[in-house]
């Protein structure tokens, strides 16, 4: 397993900018060391059977049928709007 100390910590944190205290570079490097770790037990696990995923959950899209319901009166709509034509609204050209 590898071990990081606590002047592999001041070199990456030389990258990145960071100023840290000594024992904030010891506590890094344990939590370094237990990173690598945890990756090295994950390379010992049978994924032999395993096949390639896209998303961890099964997604299935549940539609409901598009009937509209409890819509606004034309009429009622139209009034709120400042310019209308011919039942629909006008707006600024953009183009």
């Amino acid at each position: 397993m590898t071990q990081f100390t606590k002047d592999d910590v001041y070199y990456f944190a030389k990258f990145a900018r960071l100023a840290m205290t000594d024992s904030e570079a010891e506590s890094y490097a344990s939590r370094l060391s237990d990173m690598i770790g945890f990756a090295d037990a994950l390379k010992e696990v049978d994924t032999e059977n395993v096949g390639p995923m896209t998303h961890p959950l099964k997604l299935i899209n549940v539609l409901r049928e598009d009937i509209p319901t409890d819509r606004l009166d034309r009429e009622e709509m139209l009034k709120s709007v400042k310019e209308h034509e011919a039942g629909m609204i006008k707006v600024p050209n953009i183009l």
